[in-house]
């Protein structure tokens, strides 16, 4: 008995499904608020305990997240538009379908480039399990209206 115990308290927690659109405002980006973004935080409407960040961020034109010292690799997809990353110094152009790697250690940052807004998925791990914000128990009243574009 004590083993099935132990293995009902040692099971994984069920899945979450976070629709997006509960997850959307409009934030400056994170690392000096250069310029303007829309922020999905959808890893904050996952019950814990997690231990992944997952996010989609659309920097406007002109936008950035500065660069800032990271303490777990990270992983920066683009879905559209046309962004430079920076890793310790080494600057490389990314279009859509690609994807940076980067590692524990190393200061980064990404940058809007071209005439269109970058969009981008981001996910790292967190060393401990996050709480989640009191907002994101509810849909962001700044919310932008929703188009086909958004899935």
């Amino acid at each position: 008995m004590s083993a099935l115990i132990a293995l009902l308290l040692a099971a994984a927690p069920p899945m979450a499904i976070v629709d997006e659109l509960d997850t959307v405002k409009r934030e400056p980006p994170p690392h000096g608020a250069i310029g303007m973004s829309t922020a999905w935080r959808i890893s904050d409407h996952v019950p814990q305990p997690r231990r992944m960040e997952f996010r989609r961020r659309t920097l406007d034109i002109g936008a950035a997240i500065g660069e800032h010292p990271i303490a777990h690799d990270e992983v920066y997809y683009v879905l559209d538009g046309e962004g430079e990353v920076v890793s310790d110094g080494q600057r490389a152009t990314l279009r859509p379908g690609m994807t940076a790697y980067l590692y524990d250690g190393a200061v980064v940052g990404i940058w809007q480039r071209g005439d269109r807004p970058l969009a981008l998925v981001i996910a790292y791990p967190v060393k401990e399990p996050v709480s989640c914000p009191a907002e994101c128990t509810a849909p962001s009243p700044t919310a932008p209206a929703r188009t086909d574009g958004d899935r």
